[in-house]
């Protein structure tokens, strides 16, 4: 066998990608693993490498984004102490040190001292599920075996790090991103997959394991596959799936009674941050925070100053539109516990520039429209730094979203009530149209001295279809639906993947909804939406809230610490609380939005328009026209705000004619079937 020997130096690995083709010489495999690691330069601008094994016909690459050790000594893919196992790998593990002194405990011996080197010769000493249990952190992995001739593609617990994989042409690939995969695909693009489409229109997002396309998958969070080389399968090798770690083992092995004590959850919870926070502060770059303004982000940029000596570097997008500004009170949370603040505020025009890398960026269809400002607060934050830690992760862990509470609330008070009485209750508040109910709460609060919060009659729209819902698993699942009813919109059926809790919605609510949203709404929405782009910006983001010990100290209190008497993420206040003054917190959740509404009226209208032609919608020959043309109307006239909805229809339309379009030759390529 003769294999070109990857580097035995450290580093670390921003986007992994990899093929096996039987059918391809050693130079045609390193033309086709080069190609698609120019697909992910954005991911590592700083270095590529290259690994073929030519018996196997097995190319790994890497793009490298340099966080620790700057030196030459970074390259990969690593071998190994024995040269046995080649390790492609993108990520952080932060209890790297702990992982090492067992192994030098053992007589392992290290060449430098990167996790990505730990990593491996955990997984060497100690097998694939013993290290992967061990390990903390953010991170998606291939490691192939030269004995056992097999390629093992990992990924971290809840989904932090992407990796897609799939049979294309008779060839296996993966990558970190889509775009990597689909420089394999030599004759177009793959079907797309209707009902994974379906799923899109519903939440926003596709969830995994399921992709825009067919035979594509991502691999799902806390699960490893195991590809034999040794077993022809098509060419191929067979592809077996395992977890190495399921959210549900928390639910099982969660202590009873749960902590109920105040102060030692508070206490327990401020240590496990600080622990934390200190971890991944650790980085040989420029290191910062982003701060909202919010709980969730100004808590991790506060701990992380209070461990500092010298002011950090904290970064926030702000709106002239009031009623989604926070930047003023991140300002005043950045002074009061003294970091160096950067704000940029956010214009139309900004929105506008940067909506047409969007559909590149995130690769299949996606409609987070605060997609744009974290793009953006990503490019400001990259020129200061390398390396940010975000508060992403503490609505789902603490009870943090409105529909926690409000939907609690409906819910239990419409247990009752008749189902003719929901009906008929709900078709009166939405007879009168959204604008209507905004001037009638602008009149009264006039009236009162009061000022009203923004979008009332589309919260009372969305208050009726709430009532109306026939159970609570129904009625969660619409406050978490952009198109509640997706199967309207297309010109033929397809089965949809159903995104399922296994906590009881009817008895218990908010565990079932913690789960669902961090099963499904935390790695398919959320964690895509600031992989993808701060990775764009080539600048590496942490997420403290998500380290294993803050999810299963989550899983561990009662839910009387998380939501009390209305007030959401109670215990995690109370610890913001000891390094930010509490008026400076207190105050009505806003989230990291945008006013899109508004926008898709006057700016970007004439960008919307060219999705929306009829013409245009009968050639594509996939959805209802009439129903697309009817919402879009009334969205223009200002009496209903559709926003939610007409921006996923305008992202997969972009993505469809941009990146679906560009390759197919204008042939739509749906698998309606």
């Amino acid at each position: 066998m003769s294999c070109e020997a990857p580097s035995k130096r450290r580093a670390l690995v921003c986007g992994i990608l990899g093929v096996i083709d039987a059918r391809l010489s050693e130079a045609e495999l390193r033309k086709l693993a080069t190609s698609m690691a120019d697909a992910l330069h954005h991911r590592g601008p700083d270095d590529a490498g290259i690994w073929i094994d030519d018996d196997t016909h097995l190319a790994l690459g890497h793009r490298r984004l340099s966080i620790h050790d700057l030196s030459p000594l970074g390259a990969q893919p690593m071998y190994s102490a024995s040269e046995n196992l080649v390790i492609a790998f993108n990520g952080e593990i932060y209890n790297f040190n702990a992982i090492k002194q067992k192994l030098v405990a053992e007589g392992c011996g290290f060449r430098g001292s990167s996790d990505t080197e730990i990593l491996i010769n955990a997984i060497e000493y100690w097998g694939l599920e013993a290290a992967l249990n061990l390990c903390i952190g953010m991170f998606a992995f291939a490691v192939y075996d030269r004995a056992k001739k097999t390629l093992t593609l990992a990924r971290d617990r809840i989904g932090e790090k992407p990796l897609y994989y799939g049979f294309i042409e008779n060839r296996f690939v993966f990558a970190s991103e889509l775009k990597g995969i689909l420089r394999a695909c030599d004759s177009g693009r793959p079907n797309i997959d209707m009902g994974s489409l379906k799923s899109y229109f519903r939440y926003g997002y596709i969830s995994a394991p399921h992709t825009i396309y067919e035979n594509i998958k991502k691999l799902e969070p806390g699960a490893f596959y195991i590809v034999d080389l040794t077993t022809p399968s098509n060419g191929l090798g067979d592809v077996a799936n395992q977890h190495y770690w399921l959210l549900d083992s928390l639910f099982q092995d969660k202590p009873q009674p749960l902590l109920k004590d105040e102060k030692i959850a508070i206490t327990k919870l401020d240590s496990i941050l600080n622990n934390v926070i200190s971890e991944q502060a650790l980085s040989d770059v420029p290191l910062g925070a982003f701060l909202s303004g919010g709980i969730d982000s100004s808590a991790v940029a506060s701990i992380l100053q209070s461990q500092s000596e010298i002011p950090i570097d904290t970064f926030t997008i702000g709106f002239d539109d009031k009623s989604f500004n926070e930047a003023e009170h991140a300002k005043a949370i950045a002074n009061h516990i003294g970091s160096s603040h950067h704000e940029l505020y956010l214009t139309a025009q900004d929105a506008l520039d940067v909506v047409p890398s969007l559909s590149q960026i995130y690769d299949e269809p996606f409609a987070d429209s605060s997609q744009i400002p974290m793009l953006i607060v990503s490019r400001l934050a990259r020129k200061k730094v390398t390396v940010c830690l975000s508060g992403d992760g503490g609505d789902e862990l603490f009870c943090g979203y409105n529909r926690y509470t409000h939907a609690k609330n409906v819910i239990d008070k419409m247990k009752s009530a008749p189902d003719t009485l929901k009906k008929w209750g709900a078709y009166g508040l939405k007879n009168i149209s959204p604008r209507t109910w905004d001037s009638l709460y602008l009149n009264i609060n006039n009236i009162l001295g009061k000022k009203g919060g923004a979008n009332f009659g589309s919260k009372m729209h969305k208050l009726a279809d709430l009532a109306a819902s026939k159970d609570a698993q129904s009625a969660y699942d619409f406050l978490s639906s952009y198109w509640p009813n997706p199967e309207l919109l297309f010109v033929k059926s397809a089965n949809e993947p159903q995104l399922i809790a296994k906590h009881n919605f009817e008895t218990e609510f908010l565990d079932a909804a913690m789960e669902w949203d961090q099963k499904w709404y935390l790695p398919g929405d959320n964690l895509v939406k600031t992989d993808r782009a701060s990775m764009a910006a080539s600048l590496e983001l942490r997420v403290p809230l998500l380290d294993l010990r803050v999810i299963e100290f989550s899983w561990s209190i009662a839910n009387e610490l998380k939501l009390r008497h209305g007030l959401s993420k109670w215990i995690l206040r109370q610890v913001l609380y000891k390094y930010v003054p509490s008026q400076l917190i207190d105050r009505p959740k806003m989230g990291f939005s945008i006013p899109i509404g508004q926008w898709l009226r006057e700016d970007l209208r004439g960008w919307a328009e060219e999705f929306i032609a009829p013409d245009f919608l009968s050639s594509q020959g996939i959805f209802n026209a009439d129903i697309i043309q009817k919402i879009w109307l009334q969205h223009l006239s200002g009496s209903y705000d559709h926003s939610n909805k007409l921006w996923t229809f305008f992202m997969f339309q972009d993505w469809y004619v941009t990146q679906h379009l560009a390759t197919n030759n204008y042939s739509s390529n749906v698998n309606m079937s």
